[in-house]
């Protein structure tokens, strides 16, 4: 039991920090570039969000790991509600965990809770940052009525 929650632990532990640092990296390297880059408009939008878009995608698979790593952990917790569950599933526990859409056919159970109970958290606070880099380059460049 003891050994399952320090793994669990871990992994969780792991799995946020893993997901912030590819979301700074993804945020300061896109604002820096979208500086640089004459791009119209729409187009510095187009770009700021694909970028976002596939850091969350990234962040999702690092938590959608981290459920596989511990699945093959005794001790660690499961997935309930299907008789096998394959690796898409695992990306979708990830994804309505980290955009806190809730479960639905299938459940966590055991340790495994921790770590899309923390994944929901950081999700929404990942959300939430790309929300705001959004905002200051819409402010930012809105003012200036570029199209």
């Amino acid at each position: 039991m003891f050994s399952g929650t320090v793994a669990v632990l871990v992994m969780t532990v792991a799995a946020v920090i893993a997901s912030v640092l590819v979301h700074f990296e993804v945020a300061v390297r896109i604002s820096r570039k979208l500086e640089y880059w004459q791009l119209a408009l729409r187009g510095r939008f187009l770009v700021l969000f694909l970028a976002l878009f596939v850091a969350h995608l990234i962040e999702i698979c690092i938590f959608a790991l981290a459920l596989v790593g511990l699945q093959a952990l005794p001790e660690t917790g499961q997935i309930s509600g299907s008789e096998t569950v394959a690796l898409w599933d695992y990306f979708y526990m990830s994804a309505i965990s980290y955009t806190t859409l809730g479960f639905g056919d299938l459940t966590p159970e055991g340790g495994m809770r921790l770590l899309l109970s923390a994944e929901g958290l950081i999700g929404f606070m990942l959300i939430t940052w790309s929300a705001s880099i959004t905002f200051l380059q819409m402010q930012q460049h809105w003012a200036v009525g570029d199209e």
